[in-house]
């Protein structure tokens, strides 16, 4: 099962040769490229998922009970239709007060969520969450408080959880000692593969190809999963980047 994670940039006008309305195609053809069972995106205003949603051919985007709104960037969850089979789901924002639209708390610079799905694939019987989230850029402690909160929903669920996403955070911070083993619930997915910590893993690169700051982009799972192979996504198509971040990719097998 391949599980893909990608901050798609917002529609900005400063972005210039970059702005979303230029590069859509150049995401869509990415990631029908690496044809993920599971993808996670970040940042996705309402009308760039609504594109995504025409043009990746074969997937279904899973948003049970979202209340839209045009001023939103929300983490969204997309599944291959001949691979996995969704069940339940929803999402909530990361906040005092998660059932309220939008509402953000500990100094957050924006409303965050985590949307979530329950699924399996066709080939096994094991049920599982999946799930997307962005943290908040400005705040650290914004970022702990709802990296404390998604763990806290993770730990509430009996079916293993697999946890993707822009965490705006790198290794060794509060976020990571929050969500991944041994004081957390999950596994770094990068680390699990032995990759290094250098200035390979950074996942930010601002449209320029060249790394420049931060392991910002995480996959972690449950240790039922075991991964087995991944990388990031340094690939041009057409002579651009589809985001200033690298999407990360992870193959898994259920252990």
């Amino acid at each position: 099962m391949r599980i893909m994670t990608i901050n798609l940039r917002f529609p900005n006008p400063k972005d210039g040769y970059n702005f979303w309305y230029v590069r859509k195609r150049t995401v869509v053809k990415l990631i029908l490229s690496y044809s993920p069972s599971l993808l996670a995106t970040q940042e996705g205003t309402r009308y760039q998922l609504a594109y995504l949603e025409r043009e990746l051919t074969g997937y279904n985007m899973f948003v049970k009970n979202r209340v839209w709104d045009n001023k939103c960037q929300y983490p969204t969850i997309f599944y291959k239709k001949s691979t996995i089979r969704s069940f339940d789901g929803g999402e909530f924002w990361l906040s005092k007060t998660p059932g309220v639209h939008l509402s953000k708390d500990w100094g957050s610079a924006f409303p965050r969520m985590l949307s979530f799905m329950r699924a399996k694939c066709y080939d096994s019987e094991k049920l599982f969450w999946f799930a997307s989230t962005h943290l908040d850029n400005i705040s650290a402690e914004a970022r702990s408080q709802q990296a404390k909160l998604i763990r806290t929903w993770i730990r509430s669920k009996e079916d293993p959880v697999i946890l993707a996403g822009d965490f705006n955070d790198v290794p060794g911070s509060d976020v990571y000692k929050i969500l991944v083993k041994p004081g957390g619930p999950l596994l770094d997915t990068w680390k699990e593969l032995g990759k290094p910590e250098d200035e390979s893993s950074l996942t930010h690169h601002g449209f320029t190809g060249n790394p420049q700051w931060g392991r910002l982009d995480w996959i972690l799972l449950d240790e039922e999963f075991k991964p087995v192979r991944g990388d990031l996504v340094r690939d041009e198509v057409d002579g651009r980047y589809p985001s200033d971040h690298f999407p990360y990719w992870v193959d898994v097998t259920v252990s």
